[in-house]
């Protein structure tokens, strides 16, 4: 199956490059970034990580990178999470992964309605555990999905 054509374009761009020590919303141009899918829409998306850089030197590191939904502009509440992607040592990700994530591109696929609600809002959060020195530093792309 050929993979969906995609080309990053800043108006979708969720994370600008970066070290991240600790969890956090994802930012562009040090301001956490929202994207806006519109009024009532059901939205299909891809979402492009790029990992540039990644610290699994203790095997306890996790990041659990997140793409959540809202129903307000600021994420101030009704946060769900709608697709994740656990990239670390292998030693900690859930499921039995035996290879250490590395630095290159990852795509997610996904959409906005969780339990029957769409959700306008989307943004891109880090969960990041483990004895932290460097972090991770990625960027990532969102862009509509067409379907059919």
């Amino acid at each position: 199956m050929p993979l969906p054509d995609f080309t990053p374009d800043i108006n979708g761009k969720l994370s600008d490059a970066g070290l991240v020590t600790s969890s956090a919303a994802w930012q562009v141009s040090s301001a956490a970034k929202v994207f806006d899918t519109g009024a009532a829409a059901f939205f299909p998306f891809s979402v492009l990580i790029k990992v540039l850089a990644i610290e699994i030197a203790s095997n306890n590191e996790l990041y659990r990178l997140i793409i959540q939904g809202s129903s307000s502009a600021t994420f101030a509440s009704t946060i769900v999470n709608l697709v994740e992607l656990d990239v670390g040592a292998n030693e900690v990700i859930v499921g039995g992964a035996d290879v250490d994530s590395t630095t290159g591109d990852y795509i997610l696929y996904g959409h906005n309605n969780y339990d029957g609600t769409n959700y306008r809002y989307l943004r891109g959060y880090s969960v990041i555990s483990g004895t932290i020195a460097t972090g991770i530093s990625l960027e990532a792309w969102l862009g509509a999905l067409k379907v059919g």
